[in-house]
């Protein structure tokens, strides 16, 4: 299945159809500007734009002619290229808070000299604080389709913004707005199957960031098969656009190869003989909501609906990729060179060498190779790959003290622990060049998931197997 066409089709039509909603609502308001913008926004342009972002946040007028102006504001927004829009942004940035205003409000805080003076000063300061162009952002999501509006608005401004202050605090705007909006208390789950609609199904095509689908072949796999499941999470104020979804395999026992798991599904109900569901592809289908939380616990949600339906399933986890492994790992062996192996992982590793070591050092330059093709080196590879696997996830922080590799976090936020990890599981091409093909098992047992949360958010504990943590070192552990 071709995505590339197919996506710049699908977003084609969502902008016509927003296009031609917000059309209707200008022309009946009478409000439009006059004259067509040009696409790449030029500055005699910009400065009409300027006009009427002033007069939205002015608020002149009732509530349908607010409506009208910020609809044909979004609509010329949606007719710029990519330049123009880089441009939109810059003047909507510039809408930020007023510093005069805001030191004159702190001011008074600090002056003011009864309990009534200090309410007003409190009022005055809290509203200084909140930037006009807010009320801009509140006014677009109003409108039809302007949640989507806005969460496509903040992918476009993470692709373009930089280092750029004013756009990076537009864009703090827009993840607070979001934010708010957006938590697994106001989601809900919906299975997916192969009679949803068409337009439905493209989407998840689409928005696949795990494991391509291929064909609708290969989807229809995927959705209808007796051993797997397909779940989406939407939004009731996006109610065609998934937010999240989840492919879910039921096998015996834990997964440890993915090109197993993409095989087509078995047409046969094997229910009474499965016992562990596998969750091996979960994807975030919205770039605009990029860093902002769910809420936890959405896996515990997934597994809720698949234990009703399936009693026998007694255990759950997931085949995951380890997307920083190797970078992390490249960085470590620029530092380290082989001092990062022991004494007898490098005589393993030596014994199949034949090519004197490069300035990478020994293991850096087999890693180079096409290793997995041979079986020496793959074997002499499985340890200290599986060991340095294990230190990556287990002690590998950023400056925030969170787990360097996101999927981890994510994970283990919810309430799994680390279960086990799999070496060439992904014998991809991406599979090699992002983690040299290992993938790691995260276990949901449903008595633990909360106190495993609890441990990882509250105590900054990863929670994992002894299998794993026998893997490092004991001064480590």
């Amino acid at each position: 299945m071709s995505t590339t066409n197919g996506s710049g089709a699908l977003v084609d039509r969502t902008l016509a159809n927003l296009r031609n909603a917000w059309r209707e609502m200008t022309d009946s308001a009478r409000v439009a500007l006059t004259g067509a913008v040009r696409p790449d926004l030029r500055p005699e342009d910009a400065e009409r734009i300027n006009r009427q972002i002033m007069a939205c946040l002015e608020g002149r007028g009732g509530a349908v002619s607010a409506r009208a102006r910020a609809a044909d504001l979004g609509r010329t927004y949606l007719s710029l290229n990519s330049a123009g829009r880089k441009r939109f942004l810059s003047l909507l940035a510039n809408f930020g808070v007023d510093d005069s205003e805001l030191d004159e409000a702190a001011q008074r805080l600090l002056s003011a000299s009864d309990k009534t003076a200090r309410r007003a000063a409190y009022r005055r300061l809290r509203k200084s604080l909140v930037p006009p162009r807010m009320s801009l952002l509140k006014q677009f999501s109003a409108l039809p389709n302007g949640v989507k509006f806005l969460v496509d608005m903040r992918a476009e401004l993470r692709q373009v913004m930089g280092d750029d202050a004013q756009l990076a605090a537009l864009d703090g705007d827009l993840k607070e707005l979001l934010s708010s909006w957006f938590d697994v208390g106001l989601l809900y789950l919906q299975r997916i199957t192969w009679s949803a609609p068409a337009a439905l199904l493209e989407k998840l095509a689409n928005y696949e960031a795990v494991h391509a689908i291929r064909s609708w072949q290969d989807m229809k796999h995927r959705l209808d098969s007796a051993d797997r499941r397909f779940y989406a999470f939407f939004h009731p104020n996006m109610a065609e656009e998934p937010l999240i979804f989840v492919e879910v395999a039921l096998v015996e026992g834990l997964a440890d190869n993915v090109q197993e798991l993409l095989q087509p599904g078995d047409s046969e109900d094997h229910s009474k003989a499965v016992d562990t569901a596998i969750f091996y592809s979960i994807s975030n289908a919205q770039r605009g909501l990029s860093g902002i939380s769910f809420g936890e616990f959405l896996i515990k949600h997934v597994l809720d609906d698949v234990t009703r339906e399936l009693p026998g399933i007694k255990s759950a986890a997931t085949l995951s990729p380890m997307p920083g492994f190797r970078a992390w790992m490249e960085r470590r062996l620029a530092a380290e060179g082989d001092g990062l192996f022991s004494a007898t992982e490098l005589r393993a590793l030596k014994s199949i060498t034949v090519s004197s070591a490069g300035d990478g050092g020994l293991v850096a330059d087999l890693l180079a190779s096409p290793w997995q093709r041979d079986e020496r080196a793959v074997e002499a590879l499985r340890q200290p790959l599986t060991r340095l696997a294990a230190r990556y996830l287990l002690l590998a922080r950023d400056d925030s003290d969170e787990p360097l590799d996101r999927v981890a976090r994510f994970h283990l936020s919810n309430g799994a622990r680390i279960e086990r990890l799999n070496f060439l599981a992904d014998n991809s091409a991406p599979g090699l060049r992002q983690s040299f093909g290992m993938m790691v098992n995260y276990r949901y047992k449903p008595g633990d998931i909360e106190a495993n949360h609890e441990a990882f958010k509250g105590e900054r504990r990863i929670v994992a197997s002894t299998a794993v943590k026998s893997l490092l070192p004991r001064s480590e552990r």
